[in-house]
């Protein structure tokens, strides 16, 4: 006789087998503007090139072919969202990313667009930890 399975558990069945994702509505709507910033491949594709290292508006609009305004509002995006952040030098205002933390976004996003789609978290030998919220409380 084939046995039956039950898709349904109790509670007590994962106890402790997974911490707490304790992440805030503001967190939340943050990051889902930055995801919404990154959703755009002209967009992305500036925060590649200013990941190699700072630029004024005029070099990434020669880089990109687009014209100065176009590069202009879509880095104004980035900004708003807290991925580019901007400094003077002289009479140029130099565009970079704002910290490590958005080129690890980048990368990391690239890396698992080009992997294979049958590859799923469970299989990937470096995934071990849960997240949890930098502000979690335990």
């Amino acid at each position: 006789m084939p046995q039956t399975i039950d898709p349904t558990c109790r509670p007590e069945e994962h106890a402790g087998s997974r911490p707490a994702r304790e992440v805030s509505d503001a967190d939340l709507v943050k990051a889902s503007g930055i995801f919404r910033a990154l959703g755009d491949p002209s967009r992305l594709r500036l925060l590649v090139l200013l990941a190699r290292g700072e630029a004024c508006v005029t070099e990434v609009s020669d880089a990109e072919g687009d014209e100065i305004s176009t590069i202009s509002q879509r880095l104004r995006v980035l900004r708003n969202e807290g991925l580019v952040s901007r400094r003077r030098q002289g009479k140029h205002i130099l565009y970079g990313l704002a910290d490590q933390h958005v080129a690890d976004l980048i990368f990391n996003a690239l890396e698992h667009a080009s992997e294979p789609r049958h590859v799923t978290l469970f299989e990937r030998k470096e995934v071990g930890k849960h997240y949890v919220a930098p502000n979690a409380h335990r």
